[in-house]
């Protein structure tokens, strides 16, 4: 799991097609921050999801959950729950023109869900610490590291659902295989190039950033093969995170950063349509059992 959106997306999923528990995904949710909130962006949300309106007191994470089930398709078979992960140029998933969708791709993630007379997204903000610590005996140059205090989740009302994109998980996950070697060799080629010898080892800031996702799992009825290509993205994704933290101090010359950003750069791409693919194949597999 990556981003709280994924971990929304697949145990309310697995929810409200009974293969968790409510307080399934409220743990999941916990993992990002313990505290979640849900705010109606507008009237019409209000309305299609009974949050309040016009007055804006966050609701709690239960409420987010009353919210999904409120808004999602009563009877169905299939998931009315889908994630997006829109970047410029890339927006499957979103309502065209939308101020949903103009947030969901600031955000860089969001959630859908539909109902039989429209649909609702969801947009998550991570809340932060506004307040600098008093220690008035630190150095000037100090670096704050705020905290996050909470997740607030924005909802949107729009008319239709966005059509499904089109997701093969076995492509996807050749594609990562072939990622996964790229991946390494560019960060062995960053690792060569890097002057002096205080860089790091790569390949274990690689585990570090791994591990720190470790904690959030997925449900129990998700494809082995889904689960595979998930650890193999993150395992890419990984490298494509320390290597561009590499590439501005550890390479000699600004070709060389050239070559190194155009060799990791394809396989952002490859990464979020691999985890679309298996997000979409663990949702699917929660109706199935």
């Amino acid at each position: 799991m990556w981003c709280p959106s994924v971990s929304l997306s697949v145990w309310a999923n697995a929810w409200l097609a009974g293969a968790a528990a409510p307080d399934d995904v409220l743990d999941a949710l916990s993992l990002w921050t313990p505290r979640h909130s849900v705010t109606a962006y507008d009237s019409a949300a209000a309305e299609r999801t009974g949050l309040s309106w016009p007055d804006l007191d966050d609701a709690a994470s239960v409420s987010l959950l009353q919210t999904l089930r409120t808004a999602s398709a009563r009877g169905a078979n299939r998931p009315t729950i889908s994630l997006a992960l829109p970047v410029p140029g890339d927006v499957r998933g979103l309502p065209a023109g939308t101020q949903f969708g103009r947030d969901a791709i600031a955000a860089g993630e969001a959630v859908v869900v539909g109902g039989l007379d429209g649909a609702i997204g969801l947009v998550p903000d991570f809340e932060y610490e506004d307040s600098f610590p008093d220690s008035p005996g630190l150095e000037a140059d100090f670096e704050y590291e705020a905290e996050v205090t909470g997740l607030s989740w924005t909802v949107y009302s729009f008319s239709a659902v966005p059509p499904p994109g089109h997701f093969d998980l076995g492509e996807s996950e050749y594609q990562l295989r072939d990622a996964v070697r790229s991946a390494a060799d560019t960060l062995g080629a960053l690792r060569a190039g890097a002057s002096g010898g205080e860089i790091a080892d790569p390949r274990r800031l690689v585990e570090q950033v791994l591990d720190s996702l470790s904690m959030h799992r997925v449900p129990d009825h998700a494809p082995p093969r889904a689960v595979r290509v998930l650890e193999n993205a993150a395992h890419v994704d990984a490298i494509i995170t320390v290597s561009s933290g590499l590439i501005p101090s550890g390479l000699q010359s600004s070709s060389e950063v050239q070559i190194a950003g155009d060799a990791l750069r394809p396989l952002i791409s490859v990464v979020r349509s691999a985890r679309l693919a298996a997000v979409d194949a663990i949702l699917h597999s929660a109706w199935q059992n």
